[in-house]
């Protein structure tokens, strides 16, 4: 299979690959994939560079983009959208920070679930707010939110604005039916608006869970921005491409607003890519999940050999949040990289007890990363 290939990164200046490079550590931290993308995508980014002319495309019309997104949401999601609830954005991480933007003023709060990636837990701060952390809970064997934490977080009437990661990165839940309502739930009651940054949607690796969109939450339709992208899924980020669905037209015009003048277009060769990926990717994309289910098995299998570390249930993402506190070592990310594995330190998410694996990989990576670990 194509997933096992190991492709050389070495001469293409990937931000994954710097980090540690002239240094015999693996780099296993950063959330993109070792996979080439689909065919398909590369075929189609070939042609669209033959053409030679790369002058501005404003996302709006480039309808089969649109169309993309839409039969996507549909056929894998169960949401039936109008495609002029689309805004295009050059990344998740601008995106959220326009909804920072957007619906705060300086001194108002935003509630960011801990432990979450670096950028989202920064974000606020760039804008003047307040964050507030809302704590992640261990209930039977997965992570969720602290639900009581967050009501008593939300009555605050300076809080304005919940971001979630859903599903979560870096923990990998995806928050089911009964939670996503507890969370309409609490916005609506204290009037505070969801953005719900959704990049991992399409990386569900245990087979009894659904993603659940929050614009198609019951409830939170005309209170949410729902933030998703094809860039991890089809490992296309580096395209900075991304979008917003924005049910409520009033929210969908404070966003844009809030773009303006500081926030470029989706790039024409990122909606190639998110078009493509979107029409012409299916099997691919149920080889992806098939082969990262078997390699998240085997960091499961590896895990409960080593004392010291300790790994819950992975719904979905290719992240493994994993507790190392029972090593007994005051620095676990330095402990990793000194036997020649390179994670995400989890003082980063919020926890230095942990460390974040990236298992987007070839199989045989994660093999070298453990018999490293464990010599």
């Amino acid at each position: 299979m194509q997933f096992d290939d190991i492709i050389d990164r070495s001469s293409t200046y990937a931000f994954k690959w710097e980090k540690y490079k002239q240094r015999d550590i693996l780099p296993m931290w950063v959330a993109d994939s070792e996979f080439a993308s689909p065919e398909p995508i590369i075929q189609a980014l070939s042609q669209r560079v033959e053409h030679g002319l790369f002058g501005y495309t404003l996302p709006a019309h480039y309808a089969p983009a649109n169309q993309a997104v839409k039969r996507w949401l549909s056929v894998k999601h169960d949401w039936d959208i109008k495609e002029e609830w689309i805004v295009w954005t050059p990344g998740v991480v601008p995106a959220f920070n326009v909804a920072c933007k957007a619906y705060c003023s300086p001194g108002d709060t935003v509630l960011i679930q801990t432990p979450n990636y670096p950028p989202l837990r920064a974000a606020p701060a760039l804008h003047n707010l307040n964050r507030v952390e809302i704590d992640t809970l261990e209930v039977e064997g997965r992570w969720t939110l602290n639900y009581a934490q967050l009501e008593s977080a939300a009555k605050d009437p300076k809080c304005k604005l919940l971001i979630l990661c859903n599903p979560m990165n870096p923990v990998g839940s995806v928050l089911n039916e009964q939670e996503m309502q507890k969370v309409a739930q609490i916005c609506a009651q204290h009037d505070v608006k969801l953005c719900s940054d959704e990049i991992h949607c399409d990386l569900i690796l245990d087979v009894t869970k659904k993603h659940l969109p929050a614009g198609n939450i019951a409830g939170l339709e005309q209170n949410s921005i729902t933030l998703m992208a094809a860039s991890k899924t089809f490992n296309i980020a580096g395209l900075g491409t991304s979008f917003a669905i924005i049910p409520n037209k009033a929210l969908r015009t404070k966003f844009q607003a809030g773009m303006q003048g500081m926030v470029p277009w989706a790039n024409i060769m990122g909606l190639v890519a998110t078009e493509v990926a979107f029409t012409q990717c299916d099997e691919w994309h149920q080889q992806l999940l098939d082969y990262l289910r078997e390699n998240l098995a085997f960091i499961q299998q590896q895990v409960d050999t080593i004392d010291g570390l300790r790994l819950l249930n992975v719904e979905a993402t290719f992240l493994a949040w994993i507790d190392a506190s029972g090593l007994g070592v005051d620095d676990p990310q330095q402990y990793f990289e000194s036997k020649g594995v390179g994670p995400s330190p989890g003082i980063d998410f919020g926890d230095k007890n942990f460390v974040r694996i990236n298992f987007a990989c070839p199989k045989s990576m994660l093999e070298e990363a453990f018999k490293r670990f464990k010599a």
